[in-house]
C-alpha cells in the first residue's frame, strides 16, 4: 500500500476523450471495466484497477476527487467533509467514503450523482480555501464537519492531525489552539446541527502531540475504557544525552503505552537501509532503557488491539493494567 500526492492522483486518471484519441473504442472501454482491468470513478473518468488497489484509502479518495474535479463544470462546488479532510492530509482511520463530498457556498441548486454527493451547506466565504489547487472548506470548517459525521475514534485521529498540521505549517505555537477555537466557534454558530455535541467533545479532546493515527485511536479507546489522565510524547533521557519519547503515559497508573504499528518495520524509506534484525534490536534496547531508567512498566499495543475498546481492555488486563475506579 502506498500514499500519493494529488498531482500523482491526477496523473492516474484516464479520461474518455484521451482514451478515444489513443484508439480505444467505446466497447473496449466497457470491456475493460467489465473485466475489472479498469475502474470507472466518474462518468468519463477511469483508473487502472491494479494501480488503484495499491493505494491507501486516503490516496484512493484523492484519485476520486481528481476525477470529480475533472468533471466539474459549474465552478461553484467546494470539496468538503471527508473529501476536504483528505485534501488537508487528515487520516480517515479505517473509513473510506463511498462518494466524493462537495458543498455549495450559497443557494445553488444541488445535483448529486453516482460517486458525488453534494451538500446544501451555504458556506460563508471565510469557510472556503484553496488546497492543492482546488476549492475546499477551510481546515477549521473541515475539522468541525468530519467530527460531526465520523465515528468518534476516527474523528479524534482527524482532529489530532488537524491540530498537528496547523502547528507544523505555522511558526506560531498557538496555531493549533486557535484552530481548535475556530472550529468550536463554527459549531456555536451551527448549534443544533446533527452530531454537534459529539464534535465538541472530540475537538476538545484532540491533542496535536499525537503522532500517528494509531496513537489517536488508542487514546480515545483508553478514555472509553475508563482511563482519565494521559501524557503524550513523554521524554525519557537516553544513553547518549538525547531523549527517547514514549507515545502515552497513563499518569495515574504510571504505565507507558506504546502503539507499535508495522510501517516502521516494513517501509524501506523509514528503515533507511537498515535490516529488520537491527531495527528490532535497537527497539529492544530502547525499551529496556526506558523501563530501567523510569522503573515504569511499558505495554505495547498494535492494530489488532484497537479493533474495539473491549479488545484493548483485554490486552491491558492481560498485563494487569486496569483503570482506577
Amino acid at each position: 500500500m502506498r500514499h500519493i500526492s494529488f498531482s500523482e492522483a491526477r496523473g492516474l486518471i484516464l479520461d474518455r476523450a484521451s482514451l478515444e484519441r489513443a484508439g480505444w473504442r467505446s466497447r473496449d472501454i466497457t470491456a475493460a471495466v467489465k473485466s475489472g482491468r479498469m475502474l470507472r470513478v466518474q462518468r468519463n473518468r477511469y483508473v487502472a484497477s491494479e494501480q488503484f488497489e495499491q493505494l491507501w484509502p486516503e490516496a484512493r479518495h484523492l484519485v476520486r476527487i481528481a476525477a470529480v474535479d475533472g468533471e466539474m463544470k459549474d465552478g461553484t462546488s467546494v470539496f468538503s467533509y471527508q473529501s476536504a479532510a483528505v485534501l488537508w492530509g487528515l487520516p480517515l482511520a479505517r473509513h473510506e467514503p463511498d462518494a466524493v463530498h462537495a458543498s455549495m457556498p450559497g443557494d445553488d441548486r444541488m445535483t448529486s450523482r453516482l460517486g458525488l454527493r453534494r451538500h446544501a451547506d451555504r458556506l460563508e466565504p471565510s469557510e472556503v480555501a484553496v488546497r492543492l489547487g482546488v476549492p475546499c472548506t477551510t481546515l477549521a470548517r473541515t475539522l468541525w464537519d468530519v467530527c460531526r459525521i465520523l465515528p468518534p475514534s476516527a474523528a479524534v485521529a482527524a482532529a489530532d492531525a488537524a491540530l498537528r498540521i496547523s502547528q507544523s505549517e505555522s511558526d506560531d505555537p498557538d496555531a493549533g489552539e486557535r484552530l481548535r477555537q475556530g472550529a468550536l466557534e463554527i459549531g456555536r454558530r451551527k448549534r443544533g446541527s446533527r452530531g454537534a455535541a459529539r464534535a465538541e467533545a472530540v475537538i476538545a479532546f484532540a491533542n496535536p502531540l499525537a503522532e500517528s493515527t494509531g496513537e489517536s485511536l488508542a487514546r480515545w479507546m483508553l478514555a472509553e475504557i475508563g482511563f482519565t489522565r494521559f501524557a503524550l510524547q513523554v521524554p525519557v533521557r537516553g544513553p547518549g544525552g538525547s531523549d527517547y519519547r514514549v507515545d502515552i503515559e497513563l499518569e495515574e497508573e504510571s504505565i507507558f503505552v506504546e502503539f507499535d504499528g508495522t510501517v516502521k518495520y516494513r517501509d524501506e524509506a523509514l528503515r533507511a537501509g537498515r535490516n529488520l534484525d537491527d531495527i528490532l534490536l535497537l527497539e529492544k534496547q530502547r525499551e529496556d532503557w526506558i523501563r530501567g531508567v523510569t522503573q515504569k512498566r511499558l505495554v505495547r499495543i498494535g492494530w489488532a488491539d484497537l479493533s474495539t475498546p473491549d479488545a484493548l481492555a483485554a490486552r491491558l488486563a492481560a498485563f494487569h493494567v486496569r483503570p482506577r475506579r
